[in-house]
C-alpha cells in the first residue's frame, strides 16, 4: 500500500515552504510575493538600462553584477518552488514554471552568446502574479475565461491557419507566374512573403505589381485580407461568449501549483490532488 504523503518527514517543510512560496493567504507568502515582484521590477528594469549605450558606458559593471545577483537569486527561488511541490515536474512544464526557469537562462546563455542577457525582460510575465498576490479573483475569473476559450478554438484556428497558409502559396504562386522576375517576384518564395504581407493588410510596400492583371489580383487579395481577419476574431468571441464565467480562488494546488480553481472546488481540476 503506497504511504500516505503527509506522513512522511518532509511533509510539514514541504508544506510550510509552499504556503510561503505559492499563497498569498499568509502574512509571510504576501510579503515573499511582494519582495519577489519588486525584484522583478528591478531586474528587468536594470537590463533595459543596461541597453542604453550612454549608460552602459558609465555603470555597465555595476549592471552586470546587478544582472547576476537576481539572476542568482531567481535561480534559488525557482529550485525553492521545485521543492515545494509534490510533483516539481508538473510545475517545471506548466505556464508559470517555463517563465521561470526562461528568466534565469539568458544570463547563463550570454556566457556563451553575447547579447542574449537582452532577453531576460521576459521576467516581466512573472509580474501575471500580481492579481493572485493582490487577491484580485475577479481578474483571475476573467482570465480563466480567456484561456477556456482559447483552449476551445484551438482546433477551429488551426484549420483556419491551415487553410491560410494553403491559400497564400497559391496566392505566392500565381503572382510569380503573372508578375514574373522582372517586376521584382523573383521566385516563389519572395511572392508567398507578398501575399502574406498583402493578406494581412500589413503593407510593407517593399515589393508591389507593376502589370494590370497583378494589380487587379492585388487588389482582390486585400479585399480578401479583411474578411480573412475577422475569421479568429469570430472563432474566439463566440468560444468567450460560452465560456463560463465562476468566480476563482487565489489557492494553488499544492501537488502541481496550479491556480484558478473554484472558490468551492476541493480537488485540483488539473491534478486531481486535494487542495
Amino acid at each position: 500500500m503506497k504511504p500516505d504523503l503527509s506522513e512522511r518527514p518532509n511533509a510539514h517543510w514541504r508544506s510550510a515552504l509552499h504556503e510561503v512560496i505559492f499563497e498569498a493567504e499568509t502574512r509571510a507568502g504576501k510579503t515573499f510575493d511582494v519582495t519577489l515582484i519588486c525584484c522583478i521590477i528591478l531586474s528587468v528594469t536594470a537590463v533595459v538600462l543596461e541597453s542604453v549605450g550612454s549608460i552602459r558606458a558609465k555603470f555597465g559593471d555595476l549592471l552586470y553584477l546587478i544582472e547576476w545577483f537576481f539572476t542568482l537569486l531567481f535561480t534559488f527561488e525557482y529550485i525553492l518552488r521545485l521543492f515545494a511541490v509534490r510533483k516539481p515536474l508538473r510545475y517545471a512544464t506548466s505556464f508559470f514554471g517555463m517563465v521561470d526557469l526562461l528568466a534565469i537562462i539568458p544570463t547563463y546563455l550570454s556566457v556563451f552568446l553575447v547579447g542574449s542577457q537582452y532577453l531576460l525582460t521576459i521576467r516581466i510575465l512573472r509580474l501575471l502574479r500580481i492579481f493572485r498576490i493582490l487577491k484580485l479573483t475577479e481578474y483571475l475569473s476573467e482570465a480563466n475565461v480567456i484561456s477556456t476559450a482559447l483552449r476551445a478554438s484551438r482546433r477551429k484556428i488551426s484549420v483556419f491557419l491551415l487553410a491560410v497558409f494553403s491559400l497564400v502559396v497559391i496566392i505566392g504562386s500565381l503572382m510569380y507566374v503573372v508578375e514574373g522576375e522582372e517586376n521584382g517576384f523573383t521566385d516563389i518564395p519572395t511572392s508567398i512573403y507578398w501575399a502574406i504581407v498583402t493578406l494581412t493588410t500589413v503593407g510593407y510596400g517593399d515589393l508591389s505589381p507593376k502589370t494590370a492583371v497583378g494589380k487587379t489580383f492585388a487588389s482582390i487579395v486585400m479585399i480578401m485580407g479583411y474578411g480573412i481577419i475577422a475569421v479568429p476574431t469570430g472563432i474566439v468571441t463566440v468560444e468567450l461568449s460560452q465560456a463560463a464565467r465562476k468566480p476563482a480562488t487565489t489557492q494553488a494546488c499544492p501537488e502541481c501549483s496550479e491556480q484558478g480553481h473554484d472558490i468551492d472546488a476541493v480537488y485540483c481540476k488539473y491534478c486531481s490532488a486535494r487542495l
